[in-house]
């Protein structure tokens, strides 16, 4: 298969055009085939095939043009076009696009020493070429990458050129330059060859006749004379110097290409916004990321890809800012290669740094050049070799955020993270071959989760897996096993992962490097700056200035919200440089952080639920200040962000022996997973506090109760009513009337969960008789609300109504929300199976108090409840989109499912999953109701369709 897209678009197979379709579509195809092998994002490839304002319905249109070009490219031999993570990508050899083998040759042409040899390469590059590029095409991208390809184009024309004056030839050259000053007429590197080849050839009168015929068009249209070095061509003719070559020498500089660069199809699209050649200021785009990170490889990548818009040399340097072994290089030796390398005799260099800087400044004025400053250490390094012309590029790659560049220079900064998991599976795949990696599939993801998406990670471990014989998993388990020491090297510092990091800690302060250390042993995978105060036990301003010099140092990225966080490898190098630390130190950061996640957490659970039974919890630390929460909304959201910290707590909590925040953070979760509906975490922190519990007979009962609560929601019955007779047992050996009341309410839960409705009933009046006597009124009202519900279930509707009421009344008295909302769902509830209306308003009602209560597990209940009466009274259309609703409500995705527990809202769980949930069997159907089965087939489909006529 041979994709054509330099003299039309087309795809051969057999010698045979494949008919790609309308204009449109062929769009899709160039626009994916341009960038063969990166992913092309579905934003980006609707504005190449329709402009910046894409029609209404142009996404549904792409993907049909997309599953269209898919089967007709896979039946002509192979699945080219693959889905990728945001966006497509055409997965083919570089070599079947002529576009790419056009640009391939042009980077190999411009590395090779020899001009025969070079003069080869540029013909061969040309011949790819066979009309107008993107024929058959249409739209505002289409005709800015033809401009773009015709450029090139002329580049390589004009390359070849150089080559050939060089080489000597010039007569055959005189007709074809003629045809392309025609085309270019104010292009001056065309009109300068032409005028030299025009000479050669005795011609001299003709290349007189144009200069002056080009000077007056540059005056008439563009206001300006032609450039130094076309006057200084023009001078020589002038006088009949003899031909020589340019004086100024055209410096390639570039490193070979990377080997093995994949991906970063987002950074060179921003790079290709970035720096574009003749603007209006020098262009700066400072590239940076952490060590390894692939900086070098982007930067040398785009300056290959590119190289030819540059005709007047391209300049690198590394500028060594981070090397394991060696001093930064001074500016003042950076720039006296550069002025060798432009043609000054290493005698004549200036001395001192400003004449330098002057010389180099005036060297490249009015040249189109790149200049690669590469793992620069700070802005004084990279200021002295910028240069002065618009017409300049200058690309810097820098561990360090570039402050100085950016707010005095103009720079465009280009921060770069880790790879996707399909770029970094397509690094791997192309160090060991698709073969090898098709065989241990298994193996492979390991070894993608381990390294994180790390280019010098990823290498690492491909290198170690080079190794004759030895299997994909010897290198996950080793790699498991030994963590970094597995990307470290005894000899060579820059193949090491540990050594490379290193570097970034140099120029870091004793706090600093104590800050960062701390951040490697902190729990949680991010942090913010409260809990950065905490750990560390800086005051904020410090805190504050700790993380901004860890984030310009890429050891550190700022996410949105104010949150920070580490990648995996730097988090764990982190780790590794906290041992450095003493002991008491590293005991007592954990500590605070730890105090200030559970007293934050505690406060927060005070704030959702001002009737849970208090627990004694000592003060926090001296000094730790739990983060302010004014309000039940700002509780969720700081128990939201918080929650993977707060999981993490727990472990290092009981890996430490430190019992009581263990237990403390299972009871400060309760509500918060019962409202969020994250019935596994729940699971796993009671079963956690089990193993943590203080010699209190109290806390013992509430602990089984609550994991028996928890797994009643997780479905695993047996252990939750095992737990829970536990938990009754403790209480009536304590005389404790209160827990023997709310294990009595958990188990009716816990029963009326596998559909034993009687037995449900009667734990509910021995809670309900138990809390009147403990005189506890808001507990009485979950109780008179879960003997409603399971007599409601029972058929004894008017029982059922009347406890309700009780309980709704209870609950308004005590202005606790919360029952109220839960009552009212079953005040629905029994509506709409006695067949009454009224279900319709309890239900809404219920939703308002659920939603401004932020309970997004509850929402989706009564959104899923409110639909059966809905539908039964023939709103069709209403419930449905009730259903839509319930798919739409914020939470845990595939864990949201059972109602929240009864220990918390008085209500018992429901005998299915919310959606497509089963309510308890009916004795017999509401006088108005179709027949309905809820059958609890789940599946938001299976709801969309019970609500259908």
């Amino acid at each position: 298969m041979e994709f054509l897209l330099l003299g039309g678009t087309a795809v051969l197979t057999g010698g045979r055009a494949l008919d790609l379709g309308p204009a449109r579509q062929r769009c899709v195809l160039a626009a994916l085939a341009v960038d063969a092998g990166q992913v092309v994002s579905v934003d980006r490839l609707m504005e190449r095939v329709w402009g910046e304002n894409p029609p209404l319905r142009a996404r549904a249109t792409l993907l049909n043009y997309l599953s269209r070009l898919r089967p007709l490219l896979a039946g002509a031999g192979a699945s080219v076009i693959a889905r990728r993570s945001g966006g497509y990508c055409l997965e083919v050899e570089r070599s079947t696009i002529d576009l790419h083998r056009f640009t391939d040759l042009c980077a190999q042409a411009r590395s090779c020493d020899d001009d025969g040899k070079r003069a080869a390469v540029l013909e061969q590059a040309l011949e790819q070429w066979h009309g107008e590029p993107l024929t058959g095409v249409t739209g505002e991208w289409a005709e800015a990458e033809r401009d773009r390809l015709n450029q090139q184009h002329l580049n390589a024309e004009c390359d070849l050129t150089d080559v050939l004056l060089r080489l000597g030839d010039t007569e055959d050259l005189v007709a074809p330059l003629s045809a392309r000053a025609a085309q270019w007429p104010l292009d001056e590197r065309v009109a300068g060859q032409f005028m030299e080849a025009l000479h050669r050839a005795g011609r001299t009168a003709d290349a007189l006749a144009h200069y002056r015929q080009l000077r007056g068009r540059l005056v008439d249209e563009l206001g300006t004379d032609p450039c130094a070095a076309l006057q200084s061509l023009h001078q020589r003719i002038l006088t009949g110097e003899a031909p020589v070559r340019p004086t100024q020498p055209v410096p390639r500089q570039l490193p070979a290409l990377p080997l093995w660069f994949t991906g970063r199809g987002a950074e060179l699209a921003r790079l290709d916004e970035a720096l574009k050649p003749g603007a209006a200021t020098v262009v700066i785009s400072a590239i940076g990321g952490a060590g390894g990170i692939g900086k070098t490889w982007l930067a040398l990548w785009w300056a290959h890809q590119h190289a030819d818009l540059y005709p007047d040399g391209q300049l690198f340097t590394d500028l060594r800012g981070f090397n394991p072994t060696e001093q930064p290089v001074a500016p003042d030796a950076a720039l006296f290669g550069f002025l060798t390398a432009l043609g000054v005799s290493p005698d004549r260099v200036p001395a001192g740094l400003d004449t330098k800087a002057a010389l180099y400044r005036s060297l490249v004025a009015d040249r189109r050049m790149l200049i690669v400053l590469d793992n620069a250490n700070d802005s004084e390094q990279v200021v002295p070799l910028l240069p002065g012309s618009a017409a300049c590029t200058v690309l810097v790659t820098s561990r360090q955020r570039p402050a100085s560049l950016i707010d005095r220079h103009g720079s465009r900064h280009l921060p770069l993270g880790a790879l996707t998991h399909d770029e970094a599976r397509a690094l791997l795949t192309a160090r060991l071959g698709t073969d090898r990696v098709a065989a241990e599939p298994d193996s492979v993801e390991e070894l993608l989760d381990v390294c994180g998406g790390y280019p010098l990670a990823l290498s690492i471990t491909a290198r170690h897996a080079s190794r004759p014989g030895i299997r994909l998993s010897e290198i996950a388990a080793e790699l498991r096993e030994l963590g970094l020491k597995m990307l470290d090297h005894d000899t060579d510092p820059a193949a090491s992962l540990p050594a490379v990091l290193s570097c970034s800690l140099r120029r870091l302060s004793d706090e600093h490097r104590t800050v960062f250390g701390l951040l490697g042993i902190s729990p949680g995978p991010d942090t913010t700056l409260p809990a950065v105060v905490a750990l560390t036990g800086l005051p904020p301003d410090r805190a504050r200035r700790a993380l901004s010099v860890l984030e310009e140092a890429s050891l550190l990225e700022r996410r949105p919200h104010g949150r920070y966080a580490m990648h995996d490898l730097v988090r764990a190098y982190a780790a590794t440089t906290a041992h450095d630390l003493h002991n008491d130190v590293r005991l007592t950061a954990l500590t605070w952080v730890m105090d200030f996640h559970l007293h934050t957490a505690h406060a927060a659970d005070l704030l959702l639920n001002l009737h849970r039974p208090l627990v004694h919890l000592d003060p926090p630390a001296p000094g730790v200040h739990p983060q302010p929460l004014p309000a039940a909304a700002s509780a969720m959201t700081w128990l939201d962000a918080e929650h993977a910290t707060l999981l993490a707590t727990q472990r290092t909590a009981a890996a430490l022996g430190r019992h009581h925040v263990v237990w403390h953070l299972a009871w400060a979760l309760d509500t918060f997973h019962v409202r969020r509906g994250h019935r596994h975490d729940a699971v796993a922190v009671w079963r956690t506090a089990l193993g943590h519990l203080p010699d209190d007979p109290t806390a013992r009962s509430r602990a089984h109760r609550s994991l028996g609560n928890a797994c009643s929601r997780l479905g695993l019955h047996e252990e939750a009513v095992a737990h829970l007779d536990q938990a009754l047992d403790l209480a009536v050996l304590h005389r404790d009337l209160a827990e023997q009341a709310h294990s009595h309410r958990a188990l009716a839960s816990a029963w009326g969960q596998r559909g034993h409705d009687r037995q449900a009933l009667n734990h509910a009046r021995q809670a309900l008789d138990l809390h009147r006597a403990a005189d506890q009124p808001v507990e009485e009202a979950h109780a008179l609300n879960q003997v409603g519900w399971y007599a409601a279930a029972l058929g004894d509707f008017d029982t059922a109504r009347a406890r309700c009421h009780d309980a709704l009344s209870l609950h308004r008295q005590h202005r606790y929300p919360d029952g109220e909302a839960a009552t009212l769902d079953s005040l629905g509830f029994i509506a709409h199976r006695a067949g009454d209306h009224q279900a319709v308003d309890d239900y809404h009602r219920a939703l308002a108090l659920r939603r401004a209560l932020g309970d997004a597990y509850e929402v989706a209940n009564s959104l899923d409840g409110v639909g059966h009466p809905l539908a039964a009274l023939g709103r069709h259309e209403q419930a449905r989109g009730l259903a839509r609703g319930v798919a739409a409500v914020p939470g845990p995705g595939p864990r949201r499912g059972r109602r929240a527990s009864a220990a918390t809202t008085g209500r018992p769980h429901l005998t299915q999953p919310v959606l497509g949930r089963s309510r308890p069997r009916h004795r017999s159907s509401p006088p108005y109701a179709p027949r309905l089965t809820f059958n609890g087939a789940g599946g938001i489909t299976e709801i969309l369709g019970r609500y259908h006529p």
